[in-house]
């Protein structure tokens, strides 16, 4: 493959998870009582448990952006 294409794949990549990443906070910060009301029928789960778990997913996510995404279209920027 290009350089140009990997580049652009990456760019792309980044664009579309960080928007699912500012999407899922801003549905967590937003309507957190309607998240937690919708999984708590699901999963015996408490409140603090629940805020816990979300606010792990939404780091991980966070990281695997960064690492997956982002680190690879920096990379072929500076070489390219």
């Amino acid at each position: 493959m290009e350089l140009e294409i990997l580049r652009a794949f990456f760019g792309w990549c980044t664009i579309i998870n960080g928007g699912f990443l500012i999407l899922s906070f801003l549905i967590c910060a937003r309507a957190g009582d309607w998240v937690y009301r919708m999984h708590s029928r699901w999963f015996p789960i408490s409140r603090e448990a629940f805020h816990l778990a979300i606010y792990c997913f939404i780091g991980g996510m966070k990281i695997l952006v960064l690492l997956f995404n982002l680190t690879p279209y920096l990379a072929l920027t500076i070489i390219g």
